[in-house]
Parts: structure tokens; sequence; C-alpha cells
């Protein structure tokens, strides 16, 4: 599994319903879009890393290893409003307001995420999908996408092995030599994605599958107590910003 994975099925909030962590975590990133970047966005973030680090009980250093790579695909995003292509100071040069652009963009985007991470942080997927169905979604596009779940680990767990092997054969002593190790990984896992949805599709059918996989779902109710408290929070954070956006420069 993930570490993200791990750190969902192992989260204080575990058998909470998801539609109180959905208030809370998706309502903070529609708040780091809507609001203005400052204060409204820096306000999010502050938030979003109390919850996490706080009641949500997320270690530290694993909230970072997932943070870093949203993290890095905000900043490259905002370099790019740094500069302009084109115009009279000649093909390439800085972008007049171009840092207050990407400051705003990063704040944006790097607390949108956070919203995201405490949702992704304390729900296991396995809780959300099958729940799906009674929200309206499809059964199959729902079983779709839990065999896609569930592929997915065997898929990294087969790579890793087979980096684990080729490492042991001395596969990547050289340059020459990685280049076909990777090679032959990506070949090899090819192969083995395929055989593995054959047999897959051969377990299905042995076992009576009419074309929805019915799966326990752990019996949880939407504490009124807890949603409520989260709509007091994101309502905290709305009417702060405008409070701050007055006083602040």
């Amino acid at each position: 599994m993930l570490p993200i994975d791990v750190a969902a099925h192992s989260s204080r909030w575990r058998h909470r319903h998801p539609v109180d962590k959905a208030v809370l975590g998706l309502g903070l990133t529609v708040l780091a879009i809507s609001l203005p970047p400052w204060p409204g966005a820096a306000l999010v973030l502050v938030t979003a890393l109390a919850v996490l680090l706080g009641p949500a009980g997320v270690p530290g250093l694993r909230l970072w290893r997932a943070y870093r790579v949203p993290l890095g695909f905000c900043a490259s995003g905002a370099v790019t409003l740094l500069v302009q292509v084109g115009g009279p100071d000649g093909w390439l040069s800085l972008a007049d307001g171009g840092a207050v652009r990407a400051g705003e963009l990063m704040l944006r985007t790097s607390a949108a995420s956070l919203g995201v991470l405490l949702f992704a942080f304390t729900t296991p997927m396995s809780d959300l999908l099958p729940r799906l169905v009674r929200a309206g979604v499809p059964a199959p596009v729902v079983d779709v996408a839990m065999v896609t779940y569930r592929m997915s680990f065997l898929l990294l767990d087969s790579v890793r092995r087979i980096r684990e092997a080729q490492a042991a054969r001395l596969g990547h002593t050289t340059r020459a030599a990685t280049w076909r190790s990777l090679a032959g990984l990506g070949a090899t896992a090819f192969v083995r994605s395929f055989d593995r949805a054959a047999r897959l599709q051969s377990g299905l059918a042995g076992r009576g599958y009419d074309g929805t996989l019915r799966v326990l779902v752990p019996e949880a109710r939407v504490s009124v107590p807890f949603t409520a408290g989260a709509v007091g929070l994101l309502t905290a954070v709305t009417v702060l910003t405008f409070v701050l956006e007055r006083v602040l420069p």
C-alpha cells in the first residue's frame, strides 16, 4: 500500500463517515479557490495544516512526503507567471506584476492541495468507493474504479519486485545496463498486468459475477456535531478573511 493509504487506514478519523470529512477537507479546498489569495488562501493553508497535524493526527514527515509532490507542481506553475515571452524588452523578460500573480497562485494551489490531502489522509478508498453507488454514481463506474485501484497496487508491487531482482543481478551498475533493465522492467510489468487482469476476470466469472461487486462497507453515520463544527470552522475562516482584508494592506 502507498503511505497515504496506510495513514488513512490508521487515522484517528478512520471510522467517521466520509461525508463528515468531505465537508471539512473539500470545503477548505473550495475556500482556497474562491476566497482572495491574501489573506484567504493563507488562512486556509494554516487551518488545514493545524487540522492535519492536530485533530487528524497525521505525522508531519508523512504529510511532507505526500505534500511535496503537488507542491512541486504548484511551484512550477507559479514560476511561469514571472516571465513573459516577446514584447519591447526582448523575447524573454520579467512580467509586470508577475511576482504578485505567482505568489497568489502559489497560495491558492498549495492551500487547495492541503484541503484535498486532509480528505485523503483520513478517508480510505475502500470506505469511499462503495458509498458512491448510494450517492447516485452508476455501479459499473464504481466497479471499474475499485478494480483499477486494486490493480494499481499489484502493478506497483510487481515493479518493486522486478527492480529488486534487477539490482541483485547488477542490472544498474552502468548506464547501458540501467537502460536495458528499464526496458525489461517495462516489458515484464506489461505482460504481468495482462496476466493478472486475465486471472481476475476468470476468478470473477467463477464466482458468478453479474456486473456488480458486492463488498462489506463499515457501518458509519454522519455526525451532526462534527459536520456542524466543520461548517462553523469554514464560516469562521471566511469571516476572518474579509475582516483581515479590510485591516491588512
